[in-house]
């Protein structure tokens, strides 16, 4: 495509056309200069409909939608402080397994921002932490579940990547409980004498009973899927259907004729969105292929980057900023088939690679000028987003410590899928 033709491109893109038909337009062009029939871009969608994977993102998105228009959020935060709130730094530890165990279950940062900040903003202000604490910690933690499953992410990057979902569910726990671990430390530091609560068993008690349908989510997919019991479509069936007796006939939160058919329009419309961006990008990439795309970024990066050690600190440098400026599910789709041919050659595992690229996505999120985190929190809690850029940066510094981690030491990756695979 001429010069010309991207420049139109990049202008229609900022212009604020969805990304979707930015990409589509631009593979239908790319097949028209090869002479290729437009109908190829429309074999790429069936092909990628017909992933066997692909049908546990609807119902892994459906179940987390639900999860987050009951009182399940309330119900987990109110758990997690009961058990904690009596530790140094407790309260801000709850804060973290809350915002994982929700983020891992939506896939979506910008809805656990919306769903639980109401309910932990208030919470770490009422224990005598600072606001800009509060605020950095809300909002970094927003994404901080990404890793662990059943993430869509992962899903949808498996699906790109051709590489076993189950694998890349093992390979995000460790890194994952690093990442809340370093955060967890520096909240422990940063938590005032005060905010700590003697620990009642009575709350507790009751807390765990309150959540008692919750707790069994992560143990039905870990152990049904890596038990051979279920696959990745039959555990994303059988979560839809437990939080849906749960919401709707065990707690009542839900009336199945004025809210599901809500939840399932608003989910669906996110899981279109990333079908219809996945089928175009996909037409693209292999325009990209047959014109040797991924060959020429090879023979470039052979000829300036030689240690592998290098195109990790290069690749992480491109990923921060791909993670400000695109979404999660879109960046998955254009990046990942670029990377891996390249990942290769360099020898980076492609389930170790998937790892750091959600690693530096997730912290993309929060990272300044322009991270999509920052902008939710600025909105949800009606305070400048400068004021988040610097309650974000200490959050950000120890991500980036677990993030180099992560990178450089790969068999905080591979160590379970290696485990399970022996």
């Amino acid at each position: 495509m001429s010069y010309l033709v991207v420049s139109g491109l990049i202008l229609f893109a900022l212009m604020g056309a969805p990304l979707f038909v930015v990409i589509a337009l631009a593979t239908m062009l790319a097949f028209h200069s090869l002479d290729i029939e437009p109908a190829a871009l429309f074999i790429e969608l069936y092909r990628v409909a017909s992933a066997p994977s692909l049908a546990a993102i609807p119902l892994f998105t459906f179940a987390g939608f639900v999860l987050a228009n009951g009182r399940a959020p309330e119900r987990l935060t109110r758990l997690s402080r009961a058990f904690l709130g009596g530790l140094r730094g407790g309260v801000s530890w709850a804060v973290l397994g809350a915002s994982a165990f929700f983020t891992a279950f939506t896939g979506a940062s910008g809805v656990t921002i919306i769903a639980l900040g109401g309910l932990l903003y208030p919470l770490l202000l009422k224990e005598h932490y600072s606001k800009n604490f509060s605020l950095g910690l809300i909002t970094s933690s927003g994404s901080i579940g990404l890793l662990f499953p059943p993430s869509l992410p992962l899903i949808l990057y498996g699906i790109v990547a051709q590489v076993s979902v189950d694998h890349l569910f093992l390979a995000g726990i460790l890194p994952g409980l690093l990442l809340v671990g370093v955060m967890g430390l520096y909240c422990r530091f940063r938590s005032p004498a005060v905010s700590r609560a003697a620990f009642s068993k009575s709350e507790a008690l009751a807390a765990l009973r309150d959540s008692i349908w919750e707790i069994p989510l992560p143990l039905i997919l870990i152990v049904g899927i890596y038990s051979g019991l279920v696959t990745l479509t039959e555990a994303a069936t059988v979560t839809v259907l437990y939080v849906l007796l749960v919401g709707t006939f065990i707690h009542k939160e839900l009336h199945p004729i004025k809210d599901l058919p809500r939840l399932m329009l608003n989910s669906m419309t996110l899981v279109g969105s990333i079908i219809i961006i996945l089928g175009a990008a996909m037409g693209f990439t292999s325009y990209l292929i047959d014109e040797q795309m991924p060959m020429q970024l090879l023979a470039f990066f052979k000829e300036h980057i030689e240690s592998p050690i290098a195109f990790l600190i290069v690749l992480n440098i491109f990923l921060l900023i791909v993670g400000c400026m695109m979404d999660i599910f879109s960046a998955i789709i254009v990046v990942v088939p670029l990377i891996i041919p390249l990942a290769l050659h360099y020898g980076v595992d492609p389930v170790h690679l998937g790892i750091i690229f959600l690693a530096n996505l997730e912290i993309g999120y929060a990272t300044p000028p322009v991270g999509i985190n920052l902008f939710i929190s600025s909105a949800r809690f009606s305070e400048p987003v400068i004021r988040l850029y610097k309650a974000a940066l200490p959050f950000l510094a120890l991500q980036l410590i677990g993030l180099l981690i992560i990178t450089y030491f790969p068999d905080l990756s591979l160590f379970l899928v290696r485990f399970a695979t022996d």
